[in-house]
């Protein structure tokens, strides 16, 4: 199997990973474990084993004035993201969460226009357009299977979140071309367990772990390792060996697979709401993230 395939394999396996990881986390939270206490537990544990990882990688020293930059993206990338992710998906449903995700493109593109002052397109514009109303369509009408009244707040959350990891990607960009990715990680998880500290801590603190189902320390053993370890080396292994655009394709099947594992577990349904709100976000994801014609068959 030649590398490109493997790295096909790899983009496929975390789509579906991420897919799952939506249905499960929500199994988890806030029943076993609130939103925060959760987060504390993901972020401590990919922490060890980054760190753990790191010592079998080449050695490399991170320039101090790099810091300030890593301290920004452990913000952005890890506390606020993930805390915002967590909250979000403890209040909504898997589907929801999964759809909104996929404007992270859409938004890395309109956060590199505004910060980099590039020029927006016609097509673009459209497409953002298309592509907010989608997103508001669903966090204000996109109730669910055992949905309560805080739907609409948890749908804003996982936006939020978005957003969030868009300037994440933005900031990181320069530390990946700089350094080996086992050199910063490992800092920027640091930074972000001790961001996130704070907030999980009291949480983490009251659960009874005796009375916890033996299912769910394996659910929360399976987003600590697989959803955040295993996917960060995949993802590395794709980025690696295909093109950007073609990893960024792969998100569109992660509402694929959340779907597919929500519904066939009962844990949500397929609303006209989601339908008609993954159409408008997917076609507006589209037209931003598409170069134009000229541009691809340059020679």
């Amino acid at each position: 199997m030649s590398k490109r395939n493997v790295a096909l394999f790899g983009a496929t396996l975390v789509s579906i990973i991420y897919g799952l990881t939506f249905t499960i986390a929500k199994d988890v939270m806030p029943k076993h474990i609130d939103a925060y206490g959760f987060i504390l537990l993901r972020v401590s544990g990919a922490m060890l084993l980054f760190w753990f990882c790191g010592l079998f990688v080449s050695k490399e020293k991170i320039a101090l004035n790099d810091f300030p930059r890593i301290i920004v993206a452990a913000f952005f990338g890890v506390a606020f993201n993930m805390l915002t992710f967590f909250k979000g998906l403890s209040l909504t449903s898997p589907i929801s969460a999964s759809v909104i995700m996929v404007t992270t493109p859409m938004i890395v593109l309109v956060l590199s226009a505004i910060i980099m002052k590039e020029r927006m397109r016609k097509r673009m514009v459209i497409g953002i357009l298309l592509g907010l109303i989608g997103t508001a369509f669903l966090i204000l009408y996109g109730k669910s299977i055992g949905s309560g009244s805080n739907t609409t707040l948890g749908n804003f959350l996982v936006l939020v979140n978005a957003i969030s990891y868009g300037f994440y990607l933005i900031i990181v960009k320069k530390l990946m071309e700089k350094y080996n990715a086992f050199t910063f990680v490992k800092w920027i998880y640091l930074f972000g367990f001790l961001m996130v500290l704070p907030f999980g801590w009291s949480q983490f603190e009251v659960v009874n772990w005796a009375i916890v189902p033996i299912t769910i320390y394996w659910k929360i053993g399976f987003v600590v390792v697989i959803s955040t370890f295993v996917t960060y080396l995949l993802n590395l292994l794709t980025m690696k060996e295909l093109k950007p655009t073609t990893v960024a394709v792969f998100i569109y099947l992660q509402p694929l697979f959340a779907t597919i594992f929500a519904i066939g577990l009962g844990k949500d349904d397929l609303s006209l709401v989601k339908i008609i709100s993954a159409i408008l976000i997917f076609v507006g994801v589209y037209m931003v993230t598409q170069k134009p014609s000229k541009e691809r068959y340059k020679p």
